[in-house]
Formats: C-alpha cells, structure tokens, sequence
C-alpha cells in the first residue's frame, strides 16, 4: 500500500513537469491546492499544456476550489519554487525515500488536488490578495509554534499565512535542505490542524521561480537610466515598463491604449492590470479590466475622449462590468506652468468611475503628476493599499469603490512618434537601503566625534617624581 502510495505521489509529480515542460519557464512559479480529507476539491479542467494562468484565471479556479472546502485556508508562501525543484529533489527520479516533500506528497495524495504548473509571477504575487477579498478576512502570517496556540473555529473563515525560505548560497544551506525543512514546517502545521479537529484548505506557491530559463526570442535591450515604456509598430517595446511586464507575464507585452485626435496621438495608457473591486452585500466583489483593455481581445471604446494644450480627458467605455451595463473609467489630466519650477507640470486630476447614471470620483492630483514632456509611470496605483486615489469627498460613491492599477503608465500631452516619453517614476529617491545606510553612517560619525571628543579631555599630571632627587617619603604612623 506504502508502495503504491509513493508510485502514485511521483506519477502526479511526473505529470506536472511533463505538462510544464511544455510552457515557456520564464516567470512563472506552480501552484497547489488541496482540502483536509472528506473534503475533496471541485473537480476542475486542468490549464492546456504550456498555459499560463492569468491573474482572472486563478480568481476562477480558487472560487470554484472553494465553494465546497473549508474556509479556514492555509496559504503556504515560499521565497522560490520552480517546477524543476519536485524533479531534482522530490520523489520522481532517484531515491523516493529521499524526497524533500514527503509530506507534501502525502497531502496531495490523501485529497483531490488541483495542480498548476505554471502561474504567472505577478499573479502568485497576488494570491493573498485573491484569497482575502474572497474569504472577506484578514491575513494572519503565523508558525507552528504560533498556530498550536490558536484556537480555529471551523464556522468562521481565517486566512493563515505561513512564510517559507529558499536559499542556495554555498555558505548556507542547499535547496534541498531548505525545502525538506519547509516541508517539515508544512507537515507540523497539517499536524496541528489535524489534532485540533478543524477542516482546512491549503494552499503551496512562490513570491518567484527559482530557476529562470531566458527565452532570447524575447530579449529587448535595455535603456540607460531611468527607463521608460515604448511602443513601436513591429509590436515591441523596449524599456523598463515593457521589460517588466515581458519578465512577469512571459509573453510578448500588448501595446498600450492610444487616443488620436486629427490622426496625431495625443493619450498613452498602459498598464499590466487594471482592477475594480464594488462593495455589494458588505462583501467587494472585484472584476479584471485588462482582458477588456488591452491586447487583440480588447473590446473597450474611447468615445468621449479629448485632449488639448491644457486638458486632456481618456474615457475607457466597457459593458457588463460587475452587472453595470455601462461603465466608464475617466482619466482627467492637466497641465499648467509653476512659477516655483519655472516649467509645466501636468497632473492626472482625477479618476472617475460612472456607472448607471451614479458617478464615483478619485482625487489623484496630490500624487500623480509629472513635467509636462514626461509621462508618469507607477508600480503601484491603488485607491486602498498606500492610497494614491482618494475620494474626493467623504460621502462620495467612491467609497462603495476599489481602484488599483499595476505598473500603470500614463500621458497626456506632448507625444510623438506613438511612444511614451521619458518616464517620471513614483518611486521616492531616498529608497529603505538609503536610509540604514545614512543612519548606520551618522551612528558612526557620532561614535567617533564623541571619541575624538574624550581623547581631547585628557590633561596630564601637573607634578611628577623627581627620578634623580631624594624618593618621596610617606611617613607611616602606627
């Protein structure tokens, strides 16, 4: 039984590099979900060979996954994990008594997994973000020793996340050491939960693969400085917004959304993902508006968009959108000149949500702006987490509302040759790294000036013993 145990664990392994294999490995990590046993997971199409699970995707499948399962999930979220990790050090080839998921392997075996092979990174990124406004709970990051102390509830939902390491540094561990380390983390929490009599969900991915295969058919050189998003006409772009988005989605990155005005173009937007998320019944229901945006299957209008010297106004008009017939997404930008800089700055107002007649207005005037020739480009833009939109009154609809944009990039004057311009980045200057390195700098400075400053104390003895005289005398008394 052992046997055939172990024989089916490395069948399901086998399978999973087999169907990876396929699939181009530039960025993206595996995924698996399984349910404590008398729980199975709703069974579920498996992705195509080779597919890359987008970001609605997995929303779509993790929803289905927990329709039916427990909702006290187990998020177990390592540093790194690549596909080639199960094959090299678990029990498919070599000796299966050895494998550094032991554990893992008995979980999957004892339930109805579902096994994706290839999520892209910015997705996996994702997944505690997906996996909370679906549940509607906080995240908890606990360990082992945190987690016997809880006491679960199996009516209420609870998100746990446990945080697992990979390093492959010659003076520290080897991978297998620290995924069979992590394995045993996994199997004490499983244990715990098992003990406590509470059905669970868990869930194994990475923040990012371990092993990187480079695709040269995808390599773009790269810019000088701060680098910026370009568009050209073969479809490629070249620069630090397309070069990211190439690395995180594995794929040739779409070109971004262009408004013309009297066949000039006179609007650039793009962005990686555009996300609105509705509060309905206390509970945000969230809806991808990339699929819609960008790319060959794009199905969004720009009617009612206009631009000028000194205003410009994008509006992305979609249907069907979380049960709206008509949606709207408005970006009003400006521009005017600042005696201060002596230059023109233009800045992206506002961003307005309009939808059956109702209207949801965000203030984005205090964070997003650049110099008028340059476009403005974000990591992150969000309207909730490290806030850049706001409402722009407190009893706005904005507040019933949820805006993020990822690697957004945006202009609105000044444009040529259908590209962006120089890319003014919201990331400030003075980086954490720049900081402990300024504050250990100070710290020593100030060691060594009070130093300097007791050395300079120091006075030496005003009389001294006469070494050719008569020694000095003390006359002791009894």
């Amino acid at each position: 039984m052992a046997d055939r145990k172990i024989l089916s664990c490395s069948i399901i392994f086998a399978v999973l590099f087999y169907v990876a294999s396929f699939g181009k490995c530039n960025d993206q990590v595996p995924l698996m979900m399984w349910s404590s046993a008398g729980s199975p997971l709703q069974s579920q199409m498996p992705p195509a060979a080779g597919h890359i699970v987008s970001s609605s995707q997995l929303e779509s499948y993790l929803k289905t996954a927990l329709s039916n399962t427990p909702h006290n999930v187990l998020l177990f979220l390592q540093d790194k994990l690549s596909v080639d990790d199960f094959t090299m050090y678990g029990g498919v080839f070599g000796n299966k008594q050895d494998s550094a998921f032991s554990n893992l392997e008995a979980a999957l075996h004892s339930s109805n997994p579902l096994m994706l092979p290839s999520v892209a990174r910015p997705v996996a990124n994702a997944v505690t973000g997906i996996l909370q406004e679906q549940l509607d709970t906080s995240p908890l990051y606990m360990d082992p020793e945190t987690l016997a102390q809880l006491r679960l509830n199996a009516s209420v939902a609870a998100l746990l996340v446990f945080r697992l390491p990979y390093a492959t540094s010659a003076d520290m561990m080897s991978a297998k050491e620290v995924l069979s380390g992590n394995d045993e983390v996994i199997g004490q929490v499983l244990s715990i939960m098992n003990s406590q009599a509470v059905p669970y969900t868990a869930v194994y991915t990475a923040l990012q693969p371990s092993r990187v295969i480079e695709d040269s058919s995808l390599a773009v050189q790269s810019v000088g400085g701060r680098s910026l998003l370009q568009y050209r006409n073969k479809g490629s772009r070249r620069g630090g917004s397309s070069e990211r988005a190439r690395e995180r989605s594995g794929s040739e990155p779409y070109p971004p959304v262009e408004f013309k005005e009297k066949d000039s173009p006179c609007i650039l937007l793009w962005a990686e993902n555009l996300t609105v998320s509705f509060l309905s019944d206390g509970k945000w229901k969230r809806h991808d508006l990339s699929p819609q945006t960008f790319g060959e299957g794009a199905s969004v209008t720009l009617a009612g968009s206009s631009c000028s010297e000194s205003n410009s106004k994008l509006v992305l008009n979609y249907e069907n959108v979380l049960g709206f017939r008509s949606f709207k997404m408005i970006f009003a930008m400006s521009q005017r000149h600042y005696k201060v800089s002596a230059r023109r700055w233009f800045t992206l107002d506002e961003v307005i949500l309009e939808y059956e007649g109702k209207k949801a207005t965000f203030n984005a005037s205090r964070s997003i702006y650049a110099p008028a020739e340059y476009s403005y480009r974000c990591e992150s833009v969000s309207s909730f987490r490290y806030a850049q939109l706001t409402p722009r009154t407190p009893k706005d609809a904005a507040k019933d509302w949820r805006v993020s944009f990822e690697d957004f990039q945006i202009q609105g004057f000044n444009l040529s040759k259908k590209e962006f311009s120089y890319a003014s980045d919201c990331a400030g200057f003075f980086t954490p790294g720049i900081w402990m390195g300024l504050l250990t700098s100070l710290l020593m400075v100030l060691i060594l000036t009070y130093g300097l400053h007791m050395i300079m104390q120091l006075r030496t003895m005003d009389r001294f013993d006469d070494p050719k005289g008569p020694a000095i005398s003390v006359p002791q008394t009894e």
